[in-house]
């Protein structure tokens, strides 16, 4: 079941957050946790209910190895084994026919099914296991209140990535059953204005997007603004996709009064590839940093050393995101610019800020090529169609209109993979793209808006989302649902 679907905004959502107050309300907190609980389950088992008892027998077993953590006096030896189960488990799913076609290039295919969320669940099962060896403050919580966590639909599917000590005191608190107003209209302008990020803008945008990149894997020639305007296209969905599904996961668990921690924070304002990654999935950059690159040693040792902690970190995020070499090379390519940019910062003085920022986001940009494309050689034709390497492009009324374009472009009677290759479809592709990225680079985001700003982008937005929710030809998934 996807947020941003007619059964779970109507159906769903009502049921679960009505009947979670009404059973705590006469029943207790008890009752009321096993009631979301079953709201969990029932939400991961609507996309396919065959991968549930791989769900509930993780947590079982992760509870379990957490038991004998707390009681056993066996920590190490427990915790390797715990952590083990646990990527071993996302290896046979995720990775075994990209470590076997590695291995062993023609052997046919395992086709194993990819169970949904299970990158998600298995780190935030390593964290608790983690750092309950390390004594997490607050305790073994009861399996109630952990299940709940583990399984918890705002976050379950595609995270925010949240850290048990963060969450699971907030399900076992005893004021969580009751109903508060303001956070109840709180999380529903929040879930509105993510729904409207992904329907409105994310869509849009990836339409944009997937008609040049589809070209490029089909070995198209694309030319340059075909190229530009395609990846400007897919930067934006995916900026709008995963931070409105971000919003809307916030949004969900607020009416249930849980406060996730902030996952997005407008990364394309950054000045450094290090400040992105400060504001780019921050709770998976915080996953990252406390439970990979630190115990490899992090900053503590020599500079070689540092930088191979840091390229296998960011290798290691990229591979996380997929088992295919595009998503490696951009984990690679991001490993590389924060190594480059931590020397910068050693030898030189800073660059000016507007500078910084420029250069910033196009590396980022940039590295969003191989993310994309579906094989390196969609990657390579992209990139030669950015470089101008297949000309350069204009419709033949726009070069009419404006002479001196035809000192730098051709005039041709349409651009195939520009938008619907119509005419108008460059101006029309053109003042999208302007208005995106006026929204990424200039206004601040959801969670640093006043409330009069919120309102007002919701009234903007609220009527676009309704058509798409209930008149859209077809539902486009989170992009972040394949990791």
């Amino acid at each position: 079941m996807m947020f941003h679907t007619v059964p779970f905004i109507l159906g769903f959502l009502p049921v679960c957050v009505a009947g979670f107050f009404v059973l705590g309300r006469y029943f207790g907190a008890t009752v009321a946790q096993g009631w979301l609980i079953a709201c969990n389950l029932f939400f991961y088992a609507w996309w396919n209910p065959a991968y549930l008892p791989l769900l509930a027998g993780s947590v079982a077993g992760n509870y379990a190895i957490a038991w004998k953590l707390q009681h056993a006096g066996a920590s190490r030896a427990w915790l390797s084994g715990g952590v083990a189960a646990n990527l071993g488990l996302l290896a046979w799913f995720k990775y075994a026919d990209f470590l076997l076609h590695i291995a062993v290039p023609a052997a046919p295919a395992l086709h194993i099914g990819l169970p949904l969320a299970i990158s998600f669940f298995t780190f935030q099962q390593i964290m608790f296991l983690v750092d309950t060896a390390r004594g997490n403050g607050f305790g073994l919580p009861r399996l109630l209140p952990y299940a709940a966590f583990v399984t918890f639909f705002p976050h379950l599917i595609a995270g925010p990535i949240v850290r048990p000590a963060e969450i699971v005191p907030q399900l076992a608190a005893g004021g969580m059953i009751r109903p508060r107003s303001e956070n109840l209209a709180a999380g529903l302008l929040i879930f509105l204005l993510g729904l409207a990020k992904k329907l409105v803008l994310a869509d849009l945008f990836g339409g944009l997007a997937d008609i040049g990149f589809a070209a490029a894997d089909h070995g198209a020639s694309l030319t340059f603004f075909e190229a530009w305007y395609a990846t400007l296209a897919y930067a934006l969905q995916i900026y709008f996709d995963f931070s409105g599904y971000s919003d809307m996961a916030i949004g969900l668990a607020r009416m249930l009064n849980v406060r996730f921690p902030l996952n997005f924070d407008s990364p394309y304002q950054a000045t450094s590839i290090a400040e992105f990654w400060r504001r780019w999935h921050i709770t998976l950059g915080t996953f990252l940093r406390h439970y990979l690159y630190i115990p490899l040693g992090g900053s503590r040792c020599g500079e070689m050393r540092q930088t191979g902690n840091l390229m296998a970190t960011m290798l290691l995020c990229g591979l996380w995101h997929g088992a295919a070499w595009n998503f490696v090379i951009w984990g690679g390519l991001h490993g590389l610019f924060l190594v480059v940019h931590r020397q910068y910062r050693r030898l030189f003085p800073p660059l000016p800020g507007p500078l910084a920022h420029v250069l910033t986001l196009f590396v980022v940009i940039l590295a969003w090529v191989p993310f994309r494309a579906g094989s390196v050689t969609g990657t390579l034709g992209m990139l030669a169609g950015m470089a101008g390497c297949n000309g350069v492009a204009l419709p033949r009324m726009i070069v009419s209109a404006f002479p001196p374009l035809a000192a730098v472009a051709d005039p041709v009677s349409m651009m195939p993979f520009l938008g619907d290759a119509r005419t108008l479809s460059f101006p029309e592709v053109s003042a999208c793209l302007l208005l995106g990225w006026l929204i990424v680079l200039t206004l601040p985001n959801v969670h640093r808006m006043t409330e009069r700003g919120r309102h007002w982008s919701l009234t903007a937005g609220f009527a676009l989302a309704m058509q798409a929710l209930f008149f859209a030809p077809h539902v486009a998934p989170f992009l972040y649902f394949q990791f």
